[in-house]
């Protein structure tokens, strides 16, 4: 893993401590939970990162991003493939990308404050962490103490905490602990909130309105009832083939046009809800970007299991039927691609 990281090149080299150095920009609008590229035979496809970073850029108007996340299967990973792949965005994402936010979460303490490490001296534009989700943590103060052991490590980089109990089994109460963050993490940023709890959410908007907290909504399906509530900003899977729709509903609720902001959530979410009903995960994120993009994401990791030709061509279909997709916009996606 060291030597990975002394082989960078001089030019890196350059920029990471350029961009070390850069004052950081808040957090906010959409951001991508990106997808991991994979070849068919499980092995990391970091060849066509650079065309995903110029689809989202142009093709879906999206400049910032999540990486090494849920959708990224971050924790099906290794350590030295987690520093690969936060490599290759930072360098491919330069003076492209406005932030590349690094997840740096693990079950391991000494794993994830490598991982800090690695983002800050690479030059990420801020860190994540989930909470440990195996042996967890008892209580609030339990969780923070664990939290602030990871951002000291990498204590110039903006610190965020990825709420998502769902998957975490950790129900924790995000205002608990914005509550009590700050005064132990001073480069505490702010939270990515993946519940559908709007109550909790809600009240993390209203007892921290003197904080400038970036407060990212990541219930795609539930955006704008969390923009109506005050988020900042979102990060979420769907932003990476739904984010020009999704920048549709942002504008529209900049204007005060909330019916149209209405009909393109409401519109959102009719895709959402189809694919839910047939079995919706990362499997299945990564054959619709697949599908839309012409960019091949390959297959996840086991133990989950690649989506069937089955779902993709009712996806395709429906995409379609929402105007979200025209044959003139399949390029290798197609199901042909999708052996």
């Amino acid at each position: 893993m060291a030597l990975n990281f002394l082989c960078l090149t001089a030019q890196k080299m350059t920029f990471f401590s350029s961009s070390m150095a850069s004052p950081k920009k808040k957090l906010q609008g959409l951001v991508a939970a990106t997808i991991t590229p994979m070849t068919e035979h499980g092995e990391i496809n970091f060849s066509v990162i650079g065309r995903y970073v110029d689809y989202l850029v142009e093709e879906q108007g999206v400049k910032s991003i999540f990486v090494n996340g849920t959708t990224g299967e971050g924790l099906s990973l290794s350590v030295s493939e987690r520093r690969q792949v936060a490599e290759e965005w930072v360098t491919q994402g330069r003076n492209k990308l406005d932030q590349v936010v690094i997840h740096v979460g693990a079950l391991s303490l000494k794993e994830s404050q490598e991982l800090a490490r690695h983002a800050a001296e690479i030059g990420a534009d801020g860190i994540a962490v989930l909470a440990p989700f195996f042996l967890k943590p008892g209580n609030t103060d339990v969780l923070i103490n664990f939290l602030k052991e990871v951002a000291a490590a990498a204590p110039a980089l903006p610190f965020y905490y990825y709420h998502i109990p769902a998957l975490t089994g950790v129900k924790i109460r995000a205002e608990e602990l914005l509550d009590r963050i700050q005064e132990k993490i001073p480069t505490f940023q702010g939270l990515k909130f993946s519940d559908t709890d709007l109550l909790d959410f809600g009240q993390c908007v209203d007892q921290n309105r003197q904080r400038q907290f970036a407060l990212l909504f990541g219930v795609d399906e539930q955006l704008l009832s969390a923009l109506v509530m005050g988020a900042t900003g979102a990060v979420g899977s769907t932003y990476n083939y739904l984010g020009k729709k999704t920048n549709q509903m942002l504008e529209a609720f900049e204007q005060k046009d909330f019916s149209s902001a209405l009909n393109h959530q409401f519109c959102i979410q009719r895709f959402i809800n189809f694919v839910f009903k047939l079995g919706f995960g990362v499997s299945q994120t990564k054959a619709i970007m697949t599908l839309v993009s012409g960019i091949p994401m390959g297959p996840p990791r086991p133990p989950l299991q690649k989506a069937s030709r089955e779902f993709i061509a009712a996806a395709e279909a429906k995409l379609k039927s929402l105007d979200f997709l025209s044959s003139t916009d399949l390029k290798d996606g197609s199901l042909e691609s999708w052996s």
